[in-house]
């Protein structure tokens, strides 16, 4: 990718952050590892790279959190992502690295202010709405950031902070799988994609660990201030891309 030990290091650094998040609150590490790598260089090449890691993270998580899982929320919300793809990879390897930037800044910050306006849902979604809400997000994976509106979806209803986590990882898991092959097709998906997928091991591996014991001493209040919190740092880095 041809990025000096500097820029390497940074980015080793947002990685280990990102793993900490994606271990604590279940979501967050696409998103905020594109952030970062979308300030230090183009990040088109490093969101496959995310949905690899993201993939390694769930192995480690997935005999914690198989119980909590609202699969039947996860499958429905998938129905509508798996329309939405093809379409948002299209439009992403299209672009060129500003435009990449700036479309990734604008999903990031438009989450961020729906969560911080202290927005909730009182009634019962149906398949409809949850499958709209995958839609949505299926259009967001083109830039690794489909988590976001599952997040904001799921914040603004009394879910338990387990049940949160657990459902994020499940799905950010499928629609990660259903994503690899569709870039792969559209040619982003390379010997140097891989390449930094292994290197990243270690220092995700390490990062998850972390904040999944982070998790165990969360309360439902300081779980949902943490997950609305991480979405205005991303909003913020989200915002610097545009201007860098």
């Amino acid at each position: 990718m041809g990025l000096s030990l500097v820029q390497i290091a940074a980015l080793g650094a947002a990685f280990f952050l990102a793993a900490f998040v994606r271990g604590y609150s279940g979501f967050g590490f696409s998103a905020l590892m594109i952030a970062a790598a979308g300030l230090i260089t183009d990040p088109r090449p490093f969101v496959p790279v995310a949905f690899l890691c993201e993939l390694t993270m769930t192995l480690v998580q997935a005999r914690g959190i198989r119980g909590q899982i609202d699969w039947r929320r996860v499958l429905t919300m998938l129905a509508g992502a798996a329309v939405a793809m093809p379409f948002a990879v299209t439009i992403l390897a299209r672009l060129d690295p500003d435009q990449a930037r700036i479309a990734i800044s604008v999903v990031i910050f438009g989450f961020c202010l729906l969560l911080l306006t202290g927005w909730t849902i009182h009634r019962r979604i149906g398949a409809a709405g949850q499958a709209g809400v995958g839609f949505l997000s299926g259009l967001c994976n083109g830039a690794a950031v489909g988590g976001l509106p599952v997040a904001a979806f799921l914040a603004a209803q009394p879910v338990p902070a387990a049940a949160f986590r657990a459902t994020m990882v499940a799905y950010l898991t499928l629609i990660d799988l259903i994503a690899l092959p569709l870039f792969a097709r559209a040619g982003l998906v390379t010997r140097v994609t891989l390449g930094a997928w292994l290197l990243s091991l270690p220092v995700i591996a390490l990062g998850i660990w972390a904040g999944g014991r982070h998790f165990l001493a969360a309360t439902p209040q300081g779980f949902r201030r943490m997950a609305i919190g991480l979405l205005a740092v991303l909003s913020v880095l989200g915002l610097v891309h545009s201007l860098v």
